[in-house]
């Protein structure tokens, strides 16, 4: 484009403000701004660019396990369902969504193994659903065969933790 060799040209078009509201524009996209607010001769602009449209990362999120004693009490019972293809077990299943713990605490002991005898109302794993960690109660007594749940891992509602032999 040949620059004009009128003057009158060249100040008409400087001042035009769709020229001016183009440059802008680009001062926002070429710089990758959020927002441009700017007022000249009392009139106000204010530019919205693409990075104003992403939404800020969250924050990191840190897990913290709370020690047994602290867990809130409210997970009804895991419920206790007969299993037709495993002959005379039973499954107790997840009372809630959430995420899966063996034990109330890294590092601690699982609450139950397999080989342990459990009785009714005995905390077996603790499902940590919202940031909160509720300690899970055995619906039926007996001795613990197998557990299907893994520890750390997301189980929903309904979905075996474990299958037992009935007392």
């Amino acid at each position: 484009m040949a620059k004009s060799e009128n003057p009158a040209e060249t100040t008409s078009t400087a001042n035009d403000p769709s020229t001016t509201v183009r440059k802008l524009v680009e001062i926002v996209v070429e710089h990758n701004l959020a927002e441009l607010d700017l007022e000249m001769d009392g009139v106000r602009i204010n530019i919205k660019g693409a990075a104003a449209a992403v939404a800020a990362p969250p924050p990191p999120v840190q897990v913290i396990h709370a020690p047994t004693s602290t867990h809130a009490a409210i997970a009804p019972q895991a419920k206790a369902v007969a299993v037709d293809n495993r002959s005379g077990l039973v499954a107790l299943e997840a009372p809630m969504t959430g995420i899966f713990y063996r034990a109330g605490a890294p590092g601690d002991p699982p609450f139950v193994s397999a080989g342990d005898t459990i009785r009714v109302d005995q905390t077996i794993c603790v499902i940590e659903a919202m940031k909160v960690f509720s300690d899970v109660p055995a619906e039926k007594a007996g001795k613990v065969v197998e557990f299907v749940a893994e520890n750390g891992k997301l189980i929903n509602m309904g979905d075996p933790i474990m299958y037992i032999e009935p007392a």
